[in-house]
C-alpha cells in the first residue's frame, strides 16, 4: 500500500506558477503582436538575485533597448536585413529579422536602479539583484523574547 502525503499549500503554489506561466505566455503574445520575432531567454533565480540571458546574435550593443522596473525587464530592438548582391538570391533564411520586443516578467521584486548588463557572443546578460525585502533573511532572537539588531542574511534551511 503506498501512502501519499497532501501538501494542500505545495498544489497551490503549482496552481499558480501554472497560472503565471499561461498569463506570461498571453501577456507576451499581446506585447510583441506588432514586432517580427521574438527572442529566446533563460531566467535563472539564485538567493540574492536573478540572471536573464537573451539570445540576440547578429545584432550590436547600440541596436539593444533594455528598460527595468521592480516587477519586469522590456528588452526591443531590431535585426537588420542584410542587403542581397545583385544577380544573387537567398534559397534559404530561417533568421528572423525586423523589430523585437520581449517582456519578462519576475517572480519578484528586484531593484531596478542596481541592474548590470553585460553583451557578449550574441548574448545580453541581465543580473538583476533583488530588493533586499523579498531575501531571505534569518533573525537571531534571545531567549528573553527581544530580536538582535543586526539581521544577518543566511542561506535557506534545507539548501
Amino acid at each position: 500500500m503506498i501512502v501519499r502525503y497532501w501538501h494542500p499549500f505545495q498544489e497551490v503554489e503549482t496552481l499558480r506558477r501554472q497560472l503565471d506561466s499561461v498569463f506570461n505566455e498571453v501577456s507576451n503574445v499581446i506585447e510583441t503582436a506588432p514586432t517580427a520575432w521574438t527572442p529566446a531567454i533563460r531566467l535563472v533565480e539564485s538567493n540574492d538575485h536573478y540572471v536573464l540571458t537573451v539570445q540576440l546574435s547578429g545584432i550590436t550593443p547600440d541596436g539593444i533597448d533594455i528598460q527595468a522596473t521592480r516587477e519586469s525587464i522590456v528588452i526591443s530592438g531590431e535585426r537588420p536585413q542584410p542587403e542581397v548582391a545583385e544577380g544573387d538570391r537567398v534559397l534559404h533564411d530561417d533568421i528572423h529579422y525586423g523589430t523585437f520586443r520581449r517582456v519578462v516578467n519576475l517572480p519578484e521584486a528586484i531593484q531596478n536602479d542596481a541592474v548590470a548588463a553585460n553583451f557578449e557572443n550574441g548574448f545580453l546578460t541581465l543580473t538583476l539583484p533583488k530588493v533586499e525585502e523579498v531575501r531571505n533573511k534569518v533573525v537571531k532572537i534571545s531567549l528573553n523574547g527581544q530580536t538582535e539588531n543586526d539581521p544577518q542574511e543566511l542561506p535557506e534551511v534545507g539548501a
